[in-house]
């Protein structure tokens, strides 16, 4: 039925969907529906539970609020009648403008609320009567227990990006939530991947889904490519880091992905230090307001480089990024894909470049398994020094490949399974030495 569905539907207005809605599309400049829209959106507006396997950069939050704008057609009553749930506050934030982009010609109210700010703002647009309301899962139960969410006329539940929400943990409050809404009602589950903890949570909420995958799990957007670097260490990277972002004609607008909070502010203020272009770093220690101007500030084109913690990763929607760069490769690895992904939106062209330590080969290993390919690898180019890797750094980096092994054979005792003592010189040592500032190790005489 889906098959033949794609073969008659060519248009958006094919699905048959309201003159307020097509006019959104085409002032939206949506030229044509994607494949997740495609096989979607018949399937939601005939009623159907669906789980829906789809890339980031798909169309897939269009491909579920066309049918919800077109079944809750226009404000009525008071309470919420479609409930949109997503893992962070960046992706609801995303979600509730593509509502506000699609649904501009009619009177349906909506928003979004989430944590990180005060509810009192969002408990006041609650109050004066809602249609549609996306939400974080914490932020929700926070306002239904304390009575000011009335959720008794739900016809509709979408849980997006379900993988990141059960990275999150966020399965016991899924499942709270589960006992409040009514039970009969529309389900839409959308996963860029399907581990078993979302199968599970499929079997408890999903009545005979119908399944759509428009790509294999886990593979990537086919317009990004994908290259890889192996970096001895820190300093190593920061120089290669350097030397692909002086290439301006061809790297204009670039996230560069970190694992942690310390090396997205190291990596952005470095680019900051060396005037190679606006940036912006947003992670968990970041305030909301400053989270959202520099979103803001990025998609507005005045910002080139943008650092991000993997928290954001699933929140940023911003056509024409020319570059995703991972500067530490992820250990959740479905998070490579979702990085990626913000790279090679809507059908262009983009290209991911990945830095990884012996340590992380580990990872990548695992990541090629997952995304059923080879990420081809570079050597580094001859103009990047490769600098000698410091002595913690070399241990760190020799530790984890030792917890590695251990991992994969638990019968196996590394350089490490002991805890050794440091040696009384190198103690001494270390107490005279001051430590060396990010900025004393990476910098260098501009050529």
């Amino acid at each position: 039925m889906a098959e033949e569905a794609e073969k008659e539907i060519t248009t958006f207005a094919d699905f048959q969907l309201n003159k307020q809605l097509l006019n959104a599309i085409e002032e939206a400049g949506y030229d044509k529906p994607t494949p997740i829209q495609l096989q979607a959106i018949p399937q939601i507006m005939a009623g159907h539970d669906i789980m829906g396997i789809a890339q980031t950069g798909t169309g897939k939050t269009a491909a579920y609020l066309l049918p919800i704008l077109m079944k809750v057609k226009y404000a009525q009553g008071t309470n919420p009648r479609a409930l949109i749930l997503a893992p962070t506050r960046e992706l609801a934030m995303q979600i509730e403008e593509s509502i506000s982009l699609l649904a501009k010609y009619t009177d349906i109210r909506h928003t979004a609320i989430y944590g990180g700010l005060g509810p009192k703002t969002q408990i006041e647009i609650i109050n004066k009567g809602l249609d549609i309301i996306v939400a974080t899962p914490k932020r929700l139960l926070e306002l239904y227990m304390k009575g000011e969410l009335i959720l008794k006329e739900l016809k509709t539940m979408v849980l997006d990006e379900a993988d990141k929400m059960m990275d999150m943990g966020f399965m016991p409050q899924i499942r709270q939530i589960l006992e409040v809404i009514p039970r009969k009602r529309q389900n839409l589950l959308f996963s860029a991947t399907m581990p078993e903890k979302v199968v599970e949570l499929s079997e408890e909420f999903l009545e005979f889904p119908t399944r759509i995958e428009v790509t294999p799990q886990a593979t990537p957007v086919e317009t990004v490519s994908q290259v890889l670097y192996q970096v001895p260490n820190l300093r190593t990277k920061i120089a290669l880091l350097e030397h692909l972002i002086q290439d301006t004609e061809n790297l204009k607008r670039v996230i560069i992905f970190t694992r942690s909070k310390k090396n997205a502010e190291s990596v952005s203020k470095f680019i900051e230090h060396r005037n190679y272009g606006e940036v912006r770093a947003i992670h968990g220690n970041k305030g909301q307001n400053t989270r959202i101007n520099s979103m803001e500030a990025f998609k507005g084109g005045d910002v080139r480089f943008l650092v991000a913690t993997d928290l954001a990763a699933r929140g940023i929607d911003v056509t024409m990024v020319s570059h995703v760069i991972n500067f530490d490769v992820p250990f959740v690895y479905e998070d490579y894909v979702h990085r990626i992904g913000r790279t090679g939106r809507a059908e262009n062209v983009g290209a991911a470049i990945t830095f990884a330590n012996e340590a992380e080969m580990y990872h990548v290993a695992k990541i090629e398994k997952l995304i059923r390919m080879q990420i081809p690898q570079l050597p580094l180019p001859a103009e990047v020094e490769v600098f000698k890797t410091p002595f913690d750094e070399q241990q760190e980096i020799a530790m984890e490949i030792d917890r590695q092994k251990r991992r994969d054979n638990p019968d196996f005792k590394g350089a490490f399974h002991e805890k050794k003592a440091i040696p009384r010189s190198r103690k001494a040592a270390s107490k005279k030495d001051p430590k060396v500032s990010f900025w004393q190790k990476t910098k260098k005489k501009k050529r």
